[in-house]
């Protein structure tokens, strides 16, 4: 399996996660109690809006309020993170991304949905990173004993309405992931593309598999030997669409260096990144990174850094 995941890392940067083990229940509460939310009038849904969530950054969005490469996407969501107490140290030192979610009064089965979701992919994300670090010749706790002991948990819930016909617009552009792994649910819509060295293909919904993509500091760890690729989504069903990215990333306090045995590769395309950004070249924490990202998602809300 390792061998394998070499070989997806390697050329794609995405894979099919199966066999994982997360009761089908587990998501079809959570997809359930999404949809009922996501019907709800606008002014319930902003009852919860991520203005409410302080430096934690959590709560609701609305169409075209988060900003991919500056350009507004065509959905709405919901951001939540590890639900963390004011005793948790991270809490108590103020850092951003940290905290207590928000969820809302008129759908309460949303709260236990999310949080016995969390739990369930961060032992599943460490589980993938055991074959990650297996395939790069590492312990295969490299991860659950440094980088992800103490991970930045980061969940999301995407509704895509249906993107008008005849117009160029994007539920979300293209773009890469910032952290380690991204482990995605998505329903039968589709919608999913990933950017192949030959050009766009679909990554299309497989019943109950989870969509991995390797993030930034994965590359950035692997001088390159594993790419971060871009992907995009755009919602031509006609139907809603609802997505579940999963991040599990770097303690927000770690500064994450090239692994001393993977010298720099850069990609194998002979390309720039889609960015033009040199991950080698940044210095700094994994929090750090992230808050340079996110900012640029939600300009709105950097006032509230500290």
């Amino acid at each position: 399996m390792a061998r394998e995941i070499e070989a997806a890392c390697r050329e794609h940067g995405f894979f099919y996660v199966t066999g994982h083990g997360v009761a089908p229940g587990l998501l079809t509460a959570l997809e359930a109690a999404s949809r009922r939310f996501f019907q709800l009038p606008l002014t319930d849904k902003l009852e919860i809006a991520m203005e409410h969530g302080g430096p934690a950054w959590r709560g609701f969005f609305p169409v075209g309020a988060e900003l991919t490469s500056g350009r507004p996407d065509h959905k709405e969501g919901l951001y939540f993170g590890a639900e963390l107490t004011g005793d948790d140290p991270h809490v108590r030192a103020g850092l951003p991304l940290h905290g207590r979610n928000l969820f809302p009064r008129q759908i309460p089965e949303l709260r236990p949905a999310v949080l016995a979701y969390l739990d369930a992919l961060t032992e599943l994300g460490q589980a993938v990173l055991r074959g990650v670090a297996i395939s790069l010749g590492l312990d295969p706790d490299y991860f659950a004993n440094g980088y992800t002991r103490n991970p930045t948990v980061l969940f999301r819930v995407f509704h895509y309405p249906p993107s008008p016909p005849a117009t160029g617009g994007w539920g979300v552009g293209e773009h890469t992931d910032y952290g380690l792994l991204t482990l995605l649910a998505q329903d039968g819509n589709g919608g999913l593309q990933i950017k192949a060295p030959h050009g766009w293909i679909d990554a299309p919904p497989i019943p109950h598999t989870f969509v991995c993509n390797i993030g930034d500091m994965l590359d950035r760890l692997t001088a390159g030997w594993y790419q971060s690729t871009p992907h995009r989504v755009r919602n031509t069903s006609g139907r809603d669409r609802l997505s579940f990215p999963f991040f599990l990333d770097p303690d927000f306090t770690a500064e994450v260096p090239p692994l001393p045995h993977h010298p720099a590769t850069g990609h194998g395309d002979g390309q720039r990144r889609w960015d033009g950004q040199e991950l080698r070249a940044f210095t700094g924490t994994y929090g750090d990174y992230l808050l340079g990202k996110v900012s640029k998602v939600f300009p709105q809300l950097r006032d509230d850094l500290p």
